[in-house]
Parts: structure tokens; C-alpha cells; sequence
């Protein structure tokens, strides 16, 4: 398996950490810092440096066989070989934007109060759709997301079990996707008042470093789905 150190400090950026397994899709870890693509949030960007400072671009992050994270390097890259230690860091510029942005939409969430239907996370503009008829004011829905950002709330995290989550089902609002229970725990994401759902992606530490954003726009994709979109003002 691959430690996920992201899972307990979202902040870190480099971490050293050893070769496990070398194959067509790419290199696996035994720990690293690079999320890997899930629940709407892409996976991350960086680079891999051997002890002799040979470098090699990590493209993308993958969820691979069992709790293994695949590195993704980029094409025509000779990869390491199994066994090699190396330092993995992450492209934090564009890994901050998408904690940002991925705060955000769980204030959305809270705000909208309807079913969850899918959502993507970018490092510029990020949408979630709403299992909703309603109309939805983007002026309001703006100013009602700036005033939980102002407020500063602290963002935190924690682990429940299986048993707990199935025994609080309110606590899903995702309709078409449910957090996996396979490992028998589940990471609680809690904004204290404000929301609290499970969510297994990487998050700032204070709603007050999202910074100032808009409702951009609102779409009607279907019947009972209303598709919101922020970005940063």
C-alpha cells in the first residue's frame, strides 16, 4: 500500500519515500504526497528526484491496485527502478488552488441544501451539480458563500467507521457516488456549524484562505439538475 500522507497534512509539499513497484502506468510509492484523482479533485502534479538528482515529471496521480497510488510520469521518462529512494514533490501552486477551491464547494453544499449529483474541482473555476428545480440566485448564493469565507471557520478532519456512517446516512449528499467503506474507515470532512460530510480530499485549514469568490454561472443540465460553477473573483 502507499502511506497517504496528504491525509493527515494537506500542507505538505516533499516528502522522501522509496520505489515499490515500476510498471506501464507508472511508479508506486510506499508514501507520498500526491493526491490521486477522486471524488472530482484531479490528481496532482510534481516531480520525482532520485539520490543522484536525476528528475522525472509526474503528470498525474492514480488510484492503482488495492491502496497503491500510481505516479504517472510523463512520456519518453525513464523511470526509476524499484528499490531507489527519491524525494516526490508536488506542483503546491496548483495543490493549494484545489484545496481552495474544494473547501469552497463544501460551503456551496452547505448553502444549496439539495442532493449532490456530481462535481469537479479545478484550480481555476469548479462546479457541483444539484438534484434541484429551484431557481438559484447568484447574486445571494455569492454573498452567502463570502460571508463563511469572512467568518474563518476552522476546517477539520476525522476518521469514522463504517458502522458509524451507515447508522448517520444524512451525512451522504452525494446521490450518484458513496464513499468507499472497504477499509473500514471513512475521513469526516467538518466545518463546525457549517457542514460535515465524508470526503477523502485535501482541504485548507481555515475557510479565510479560500479568498474572495463568485458564482459564476448557473445551468439547468436536465429536468432536476441545476449545475453551479465559483471562481475566484
Amino acid at each position: 500500500m502507499t502511506e497517504r500522507l496528504y491525509e493527515s497534512d494537506a500542507y505538505l509539499q516533499s516528502a522522501e519515500a522509496t520505489v515499490t513497484s515500476v510498471g506501464e502506468s507508472g511508479l508506486v510509492l510506499d508514501r507520498t504526497v500526491f493526491y490521486a484523482l477522486g471524488g472530482g479533485q484531479p490528481g496532482d502534479t510534481g516531480t520525482l528526484r532520485n539520490e543522484e538528482g536525476r528528475v522525472v515529471r509526474v503528470v498525474d496521480a492514480r488510484k492503482g491496485e488495492g491502496a497503491e497510488i500510481v505516479h504517472v510520469i510523463e512520456s519518453g521518462a525513464q523511470p526509476f527502478a524499484s528499490g531507489e529512494r527519491v524525494v516526490a514533490t508536488i506542483d503546491w501552486e496548483r495543490r493549494y488552488a484545489h484545496m481552495r477551491m474544494h473547501t469552497c464547494l463544501h460551503l456551496l453544499g452547505a448553502i444549496l441544501k439539495y442532493g449532490v449529483t456530481g462535481g469537479q474541482v479545478g484550480a481555476e473555476r469548479s462546479r457541483l451539480d444539484f438534484d434541484c428545480q429551484d431557481e438559484i440566485d447568484k447574486a445571494a448564493v455569492t454573498e452567502a458563500l463570502n460571508a463563511l469565507i469572512r467568518a474563518d471557520h476552522p476546517v477539520q478532519s476525522r476518521w469514522i467507521s463504517a458502522a458509524e456512517l451507515a447508522a448517520a446516512p444524512e451525512l451522504i449528499r452525494t446521490m450518484s457516488v458513496r464513499p468507499p467503506t472497504g477499509a473500514g474507515t471513512i475521513r469526516l470532512l467538518e466545518i463546525p456549524g457549517v457542514d460535515l460530510q465524508p470526503c477523502g480530499g485535501t482541504h485548507v485549514r481555515r475557510t479565510g484562505e479560500i479568498g474572495p469568490v463568485v458564482v459564476a454561472k448557473v445551468e439547468s443540465k436536465g429536468r432536476r439538475n441545476r449545475r453551479v460553477q465559483i471562481a475566484w473573483d
